[in-house]
């Protein structure tokens, strides 16, 4: 009998059967023409409670001894105001652009964070379309803030012709440079939020599903293996932790990078 698992020669017993896409994402509860409200939606909408619940209640006192939380609240800003914005947009143009930085590094951490939350369970960028709503947001802002800046000619030849190189090379150039900042870049800006959360949490569900398997099913001598893919699990899921916590600042670093681009000096 031969199926999507691992298939057992004696009779027709089915053996181990991993974890699908369709076990990590959930039906809908419902859906109102295309679109489809489910447990995703749900959690995209609690992270935006979690993260301007906890900045409410932190900044509530502003008192000059902060509390433990404020305190948390103030070195979780400190961060993304002077690492992401300040060091890398530069000191004399990072400010407007904190609050979009800020937003987007807490919202994915959380988001990502789901993820390793027992009973929830599902990091939402594991969906790729709402990695795609998050770089297509970044997208419009770094490229309307290189025109607002630099006009829409300035900014495309920023883009598009980097300097000191001969005016015959221009005409390959040019196309790839496009290609490549702007269209594959935000694409690759997605998916790399989206495949670590997928992969990541994917290869977790097999290593639970597996050990589950060994001992509840398995039995005997190939119970004793479980040992090996529940410690497996384990260092899995820090690995993840760490992963989700690295994505959010890797994501926020990048629109960051981008958004320097587009407000420094013209060639």
């Amino acid at each position: 009998m031969i199926s999507n698992g691992l298939v057992v020669a004696a009779g027709e017993q089915q053996g181990y059967v991993p974890p699908t896409i369709d076990d990590m994402h959930l039906p809908a509860f419902f859906t109102i023409g295309n679109f489809e409200f489910g447990k995703h939606t749900v959690l995209i909408l609690l992270s935006v409670v979690i993260v301007a619940g906890f900045f409410l209640f932190a900044a509530r006192k502003r008192a000059m001894v902060p509390s433990r939380t404020q305190f948390v609240g103030e070195m979780g800003y400190g961060l993304v105001r002077n690492s992401l914005g300040k060091e890398l947009i530069g000191v004399h143009h990072y400010k407007p652009f904190v609050p979009i930085l800020f937003t987007f590094f807490f919202f994915i951490l959380v988001n990502n964070l789901y993820g390793s939350v027992p009973v929830i369970q599902l990091p939402t960028m594991s969906h790729v379309g709402s990695a795609y709503a998050l770089a297509g947001i970044a997208y419009l802002t770094w490229v309307g803030v290189g025109i607002k800046r630099k006009g829409f000619g300035g900014f495309m030849k920023d883009m598009t012709m980097p300097p000191g190189v001969p005016p015959l090379v221009y005409v390959i150039l040019i196309p790839i440079e496009f290609m490549s900042n702007l269209l594959i870049r935000p694409a690759t800006h997605a998916l790399r939020l989206f495949a670590t959360m997928f992969g990541g949490h994917l290869a977790l569900m097999v290593a639970a599903s597996l050990t589950q398997y060994l001992i509840m099913e398995a039995g005997g001598v190939a119970a004793l293996a479980s040992i090996g893919s529940g410690a497996l699990g384990i260092f899995l899921y820090f690995l993840e932790l760490m992963i989700q916590c690295i994505q959010a600042y890797v994501f926020t670093l990048l629109l960051a990078v981008y958004l320097q681009g587009s407000v420094s000096e013209g060639h």
